[in-house]
């Protein structure tokens, strides 16, 4: 594996299981930081369920079941998730989360080279050969490339899109002294001069919370402007209403691109199959990645143990990721249209907002309980589509 955080150490974890030589490379070492909202959809809580992960080993770990979304006109409604049979949400931060996962990795049978960058890579019709830092020469006959949205991976085998910057830019950071209604729920502000991006504070554990936005590249906000805005964004008063008059921000701002072109990115090569951030697979509505990073690890993995080192492996995984993902990613565009506009913003909370059963399911949805698009796609239709069971039923 090229790339150590949730869609590498997946992937490393499920190739080790299996009896695998497994070395999982990255030029980090752990605990590192990595920028993101934190938030942990029931999607991202499935795998990280199967894979084997307990909530325990995550420091900064927050169970949580309801979100708060305000729409620009000021409307502002509490979207409830089920507190039966499990759960369907939480908040952990990544330099937590991320280092869990590698211990998981290494401790399933992987072997870890951190702080480890690789040089270069050329494939051949058999193997892939790599420069690693520290190690020198490593033959593979198998690559998942979790490398990031910049992936140098893809540099090395030069299948890198020229001038790609992502299709989201978001902005950071952390705040103690949490003592709003952001210190146990999570809060959505659909803000007018951000659609169709939008504002968020994801509560942790001892007052503390990842408060940050979002916007769409090439929308109402340019990139650089969102450091001006962000302290304007911070005095707002329904925002300061919900993380507290007494909230301090921690730290310093960080920022980065989010990439959700996975309908249309090159999955694999012969021998190297991408995933994570390397793939686009990012929710292009959200700009949610954790589950997704999960989920093609995983995949890449499952590929290459199903067709046992035959040609088809790459392929075979290409095929699985976009059955996954291409159908909701599709879905998710069509709703960051209507999200644009603040008529589309209102009309969207209202709707979601317009009896105990479409915030329950409103809620659901939008922390992918179920996948964006399961109405047209009859093949993961079910009894309990609309309803799953939470996970960790037992903690």
């Amino acid at each position: 594996m090229v790339g150590a955080g949730p869609a590498g150490a997946a992937a490393a974890t499920e190739l080790a299981r299996d009896g695998r030589e497994v070395l999982l490379i990255d030029k980090a070492t752990f605990p590192r930081d990595k920028i993101c909202g934190d938030g942990l959809t029931a999607l991202a809580l499935r795998q990280l369920e199967e894979l084997g992960l307990v909530p325990d080993a995550v420091e900064s770990w927050q169970w949580t079941d309801k979100c708060w979304v305000r729409s620009p006109s000021g409307r502002i409604a509490e979207f409830p998730l089920p507190t039966e049979q499990g759960h369907h949400a939480a908040v952990a931060s990544r330099r937590d989360l991320d280092a869990a996962l590698v211990d998981l990795a290494v401790a399933t049978g992987a072997e870890l080279a951190a702080g480890c960058r690789v040089g270069a890579a050329d494939e051949s019709s058999d193997s892939v050969t790599l420069d690693v830092e520290e190690l020198g020469r490593v033959n593979a006959k198998w690559v998942i490339a979790a490398d990031g949205m910049w992936s140098p991976m893809r540099k090395h085998l030069g299948v890198a899109p020229e001038g790609y910057r992502g299709e989201w830019h978001a902005f950071r950071q952390y705040a103690s002294g949490v003592t709003g209604p952001a210190a146990e729920d999570m809060f959505v502000f659909f803000e007018a001069d951000l659609l169709p991006g939008y504002f968020w504070s994801f509560p942790l554990r001892n007052g503390r919370a990842n408060v940050g936005f979002g916007i769409a590249r090439g929308g109402k906000v340019a990139v650089p402007a969102m450091k001006a805005l962000w302290a304007d964004l911070l005095e707002r008063d329904h925002i300061r209403s919900a993380i507290g008059s007494d909230a301090e921000l921690e730290g310093t701002h960080r920022a980065w691109p989010i990439p959700a072109r996975v309908d249309d990115a090159l999955a694999a090569t012969d021998r190297v199959m991408f995933a994570g951030d390397a793939v686009g697979a990012c929710d292009v509505m959200t700009g949610e990645g954790i589950g997704q990073a999960l989920l093609t690890g995983r995949l890449a993995a499952q590929a290459i143990v199903d067709n046992n080192g035959s040609a088809d492996t790459t392929s075979d995984y290409t095929s699985r990721m976009r059955s996954e993902l291409v159908a909701d990613h599709k879905m998710s565009s069509i709703l960051v249209r209507a999200l644009k506009h603040r008529k589309g913003a209102r009309a969207a909370v209202r709707v979601a907002a317009a009896t105990p059963w479409t915030r329950r399911n409103f809620g659901r949805w939008l922390f992918e309980d179920y996948p964006r698009a399961v109405l047209a796609t009859p093949r993961r239709w079910g009894r309990e589509m609309f309803t799953p069971p939470g996970t960790y039923q037992d903690g």
